[in-house]
């Protein structure tokens, strides 16, 4: 996968958090406590998966033992700590050379299981994981008749780039 593209889907992982953690601040928390605090679970979840994976592509020790913490973050404080995981994301890829997006790194699963991945690998892992869990976290918003973003790269791509719309 090349770098552009890599770039491009990093900066639609952010769009989409961001529009995705817009709706969700919209939700009226008492009505809906028990699936608010299921998406914000999985928002968490999607968060800590990002940042075990940051460790990895760092060689880094990380203090998650599971894909999730015990306790549930507020909305408004997972929001921030997602947004800026997501910039370190884009800023590692603008720097990140071909050879060492092909490096394979030796880790450890929060199961204790080994495992062995590319960059690249790790990279891809983080993308599709986020946009599978957003989409859970939509259809939460949809069973209390709230409408999701459309998180899509084909929208994001025309936001970003209008003039793509005149070809």
């Amino acid at each position: 996968m090349s770098k552009k593209i890599l770039s491009s889907l990093f900066a639609q992982k952010a769009w989409a958090n961001r529009e995705l953690f817009d709706v969700m601040a919209s939700v009226s928390a008492p009505e809906h406590a028990d699936r608010v605090h299921t998406a914000i679970r999985t928002l968490n979840h999607i968060y800590v998966v990002d940042r075990i994976f940051r460790a990895h592509l760092l060689r880094e020790k990380h203090a998650y033992t599971a894909t999730n913490t015990p306790e549930t973050p507020e909305l408004g404080e997972l929001h921030f700590a997602v947004a800026e995981t997501d910039i370190w994301f884009e800023d590692y890829v603008s720097k990140i050379s071909d050879q060492e997006l092909g490096e394979s790194l030796v880790f450890q699963f929060t199961d204790g299981d080994a495992g062995t991945m590319t960059r690249e690998e790790m990279l891809l892992h983080v993308l599709t994981h986020g946009s599978y869990h957003r989409g859970n976290v939509g259809q939460v918003l949809k069973d209390i008749s709230v409408a999701p973003p459309r998180d899509l790269l084909t929208k994001f791509l025309h936001i970003r780039e209008p003039a793509r719309r005149h070809a």
